[in-house]
């Protein structure tokens, strides 16, 4: 098994985040795993990404210029990586920072409403988490057992209040995904 995957968004939308607790959780399982965040400046409100490589052999490289799945959460970043998804690879994205949809028919796309979500049931610090359980229904590489350990080890002590939380949007996520 090797999973290549850019996650892509605004700064401040948890994207590197998600991209760190995916790698911790795969690490936990035993499996090579490669984390690379790319961001401007600006970082927050700026464009940010991660590639995450997770393989159950030896990553000869983390720079990759084609990824197996895409998680794309605004406009730019599916404008610059819509592209770069391998035929039958997969691309998720939340329609909320996203005007035009994905129109690639080589691969498949699903979408799923973590904005809208996370703004109904008050979660908004989750909306990454919505996103990675969505993520995990698809390509479920890891457990949520992993997650919430990986949570546990990034978050700030201060914040493990909020593990039970960001448990139900990973939950919630897997619920609320679609083609």
């Amino acid at each position: 098994m090797k999973q290549e995957i850019i996650i892509s968004g605004f700064g401040g939308q948890g994207v590197l985040s998600m991209g760190k607790i995916l790698a911790y959780a795969a690490l936990m399982e035993g499996k090579e795993v490669t984390w690379m965040p790319a961001y401007g400046p600006e970082q927050r409100g700026g464009t940010a990404n991660v590639t995450v490589i997770i393989s159950d052999e030896p990553i000869s490289s983390p720079i990759l210029s084609t990824y197996d799945t895409a998680i794309l959460l605004n406009q730019p970043s599916l404008d610059k990586f819509q592209p770069k998804v391998k035929k039958g690879g997969t691309l998720i994205y939340d329609s909320f920072g996203i005007i035009e949809k994905p129109s690639r028919t080589d691969i498949t796309s699903w979408h799923i409403p973590a904005m809208e979500s996370a703004a109904e049931m008050s979660m908004m610090k989750c909306f990454n988490m919505f996103i990675l359980g969505g993520f995990l229904k698809v390509h479920p590489i890891v457990s949520i057992e992993s997650v919430m350990k990986a949570l546990r080890k990034t978050l700030p002590e201060r914040h493990h209040n909020l593990l039970p939380m960001n448990e139900q949007a990973i939950l919630k996520g897997r619920d609320i995904i679609s083609k």
